[in-house]
């Protein structure tokens, strides 16, 4: 077993200290280390237990004087200052945990929160799009309002634990009476039993429940992004309130265009004599078909840009643009006409490659 540390150093308090040091520094640490405050600290709850155990004894004057006689093992006859079941009682009065998680029960619970995912097409995200949903939820029961009782009866306090939702447990050992607080088996901590239950929802106060919906699917939005219809979720408990239905969008992929941000990008196939003496074209975009120009001498790769044709902003007016990427394409297959006229274009043209001076060139002419 691992060597148990002293209560003094648990507790950051030199021996000496006072009963008030003892308990302004428990009360720090409790607030620090308890599960409810440090969901994150995978060893919280174990820190908890142990400054609880270092303050239950250090707290007690006849502990406090047999602990600093003979430290974790007292002489067989007066029993060990382990195991002393729950702190419930010290951290209640102390910090107000357990008497929040019980009222938390017993008060309004919010309902949870629901996520949809919905797939439209790549036209829909542009121009934006109404859709009819079906969404399975936790409603409030109709028949019993969320009481969870038949109509005309009503729930009763709990017998077993009084209607305070929790359940003591008193243990005794040589140092005193100790308590453990746990939730009513018999309520489930809510303080309140259903004697006779609704014939509708069992008891159980809210039933399962599809709603159609209509969300409204904004213009440009885009792949992953999340409309929120806020207390479409589920219903809460005892007046809590709704939860959100958070609608996730998949946009389909399109054959011919790809989004960047709000810009659309298409590639544009032109063949040798197109990109060499320039050319009048029909350009495809989503609002329908618009004339091009192909400048002469246009490279392989060469982007050109086409105003407002791209996807409508989100939270103000206007949109991208098309960036129309050409690419060059080299015919395979050619006919005896065809060949001879383009070895006649090549003895005219000479052996040299024909392209744009690179930077490095215009300035090699520039030092000439």
């Amino acid at each position: 077993m691992p060597q148990k540390r002293d209560y003094y150093e648990l507790l950051g308090v030199s021996r000496n200290a006072n009963d008030d040091e003892i308990k302004k520094s428990f009360r720090r640490l409790a607030k620090q280390y308890h599960p409810d405050a440090s969901p994150d600290d995978p060893n919280a709850a174990e820190k908890f237990k142990e400054i609880g155990e270092a303050y239950q004894v250090l707290s007690d004057p006849e502990k406090r004087q047999l602990y600093d006689r003979y430290g974790h093992n007292p002489p067989q006859g007066f029993g060990d200052f382990t195991g002393f079941g729950g702190f419930a009682d010290i951290f209640e009065e102390f910090l107000g945990f357990g008497g929040a998680r019980a009222a938390a029960r017993r008060g309004p619970q919010p309902g949870a929160h629901l996520k949809y995912s919905l797939t439209i097409s790549f036209e829909e995200s542009v121009f934006g799009i109404e859709k009819d949903l079906e969404i399975p939820r936790l409603e409030t029961c109709s028949n019993c309002r969320g009481s969870g009782a038949e109509p005309g009866t009503s729930p009763i306090r709990c017998p077993q634990c009084g209607g305070t939702g929790e359940v003591r447990r008193a243990t005794q050992s040589i140092f005193g009476s100790f308590v453990n607080v746990t939730p009513c088996p018999r309520c489930e901590g809510e303080g309140e039993v259903v004697s006779t239950p609704c014939a509708m929802c069992k008891g159980q106060k809210r039933l399962q429940i599809t709603r159609k919906l209509r969300v409204s699917v904004p213009a440009g939005i885009d792949d992953g992004m999340q409309i929120r219809l806020a207390g479409e979720g589920e219903h809460g408990v005892r007046g809590g309130p709704a939860g959100n239905l958070y609608v996730v969008v998949n946009v389909k992929k399109h054959p011919l265009f790809q989004r960047d941000g709000n810009d659309l990008l298409m590639e544009l196939p032109i063949n040798i004599v197109q990109a060499a003496l320039g050319d009048q074209l029909q350009v495809p975009t989503l609002n329908g078909d618009v004339a091009f120009t192909i400048p002469p001498g246009t490279q392989h790769g060469q982007a050109f840009r086409i105003k407002d044709a791209g996807v409508p902003f989100l939270r103000r007016n206007g949109r991208g643009d098309l960036i129309v990427t050409t690419q060059v394409v080299v015919p395979k297959k050619l006919n005896e006409q065809q060949k001879a006229l383009l070895r006649e274009l090549a003895r005219s043209l000479g052996k040299e490659p024909i392209a744009p001076k690179s930077v490095l060139d215009k300035m090699k002419d520039a030092f000439k």
